[in-house]
């Protein structure tokens, strides 16, 4: 309709016009009385209020409709902005539950050993890989962190830092080709030393060498820190046994470990240093 009386404005206001002007002049020139002449000018007139109205009341209705249209789209965006911000809440609640679950975790590893001193430290880098096999964290001298203390999470043993800056320090993991850790079996007490292995570090696997021949250890054995260690305290978990193979001499044997830490994934980790004791209360 709008498009309609755009064309035809001009026209029908001439017609209009022309119509009146002849009631006018139809008027002036007989004598009629006043309802014949209401009668004749409400019926030209009418048509045209009609039209008027509806164009009115049409576009009244369309403006309120887009009124109502822009108020949801402002609210369905609020809604939005709100929603991704309870994603956010809910991701950083979510952080902070689980980043305390692993201080929990190591504060109760802590507690086994109240004699050695120890402190929290996150990592801030890390080698180029898949694997944590060496990284760095965020403590160094300036925390009284130094070459060989260990380095533990939850799950057990991670590694041992290999030097100190002043506000950090450089480690490694027992997946590097570098780590040695006195090792047993926690079930029958066969000794042997954890060591990081190229290939099987490629795995997330480290081995288990010098293995006594006649030893008892078998395949889901879990391998702990042996007593033998000058670094780590004694019964740390390292991992379990998926593999035994006897080395080509016949005289030892190795196991293939799979370390209880998730070594592709780490962050808070628990610093012990094994040569520094706890002032008794």
């Amino acid at each position: 309709m709008i498009q309609f009386w755009e064309e035809h404005k001009k026209k029908i206001i001439a017609v209009f016009a022309i119509l009146i002007t002849a009631v006018a002049l139809f008027a002036g020139g007989k004598n009629l009385n006043a309802s014949a002449l209401e009668s004749v000018i409400g019926f030209v007139v009418t048509p045209f209020q009609d039209i008027t109205t509806g164009i009115g009341s049409w576009v009244e209705s369309t403006g309120k409709s887009a009124k109502d249209k822009s108020v949801l789209l402002e609210e369905n965006a609020q809604l939005k902005e709100e929603l991704a911000k309870l994603q956010d809440e809910t991701k950083r609640l979510a952080q902070y539950e689980k980043e305390n679950e692993t201080l929990s975790a190591l504060l109760k590893i802590s507690q086994k050993y109240p004699e050695y001193k120890s402190t929290g430290t996150k990592i801030i880098a890390k080698n180029p890989g898949v694997w944590y096999n060496t990284f760095t964290i965020d403590k160094g001298t300036g925390d009284e962190v130094s070459a060989n203390m260990i380095l533990i999470s939850s799950g057990g043993v991670v590694g041992k830092i290999l030097e100190s800056g002043h506000g950090y320090s450089k480690a490694q993991s027992i997946l590097d080709s570098r780590s040695a850790v006195p090792a047993m079996s926690l079930r029958t007490g066969d000794l042997g030393v954890v060591k990081g292995d190229y290939t099987l570090m490629n795995n997330g696997l480290c081995k288990m060498e010098y293995i006594d021949a006649e030893a008892q250890i078998a395949v889901g054995d879990e391998i702990v820190t042996s007593q033998l260690s000058e670094i780590y305290p004694e019964g740390l978990s390292i991992g379990k046994v998926t593999k035994i193979e006897t080395d080509g001499n016949g005289l030892t044997k190795y196991a293939v470990i799979e370390p209880f830490v998730d070594l592709k994934h780490l962050g808070t980790l628990l610093v012990i240093d094994k040569n520094t004791t706890e002032a008794s209360p």
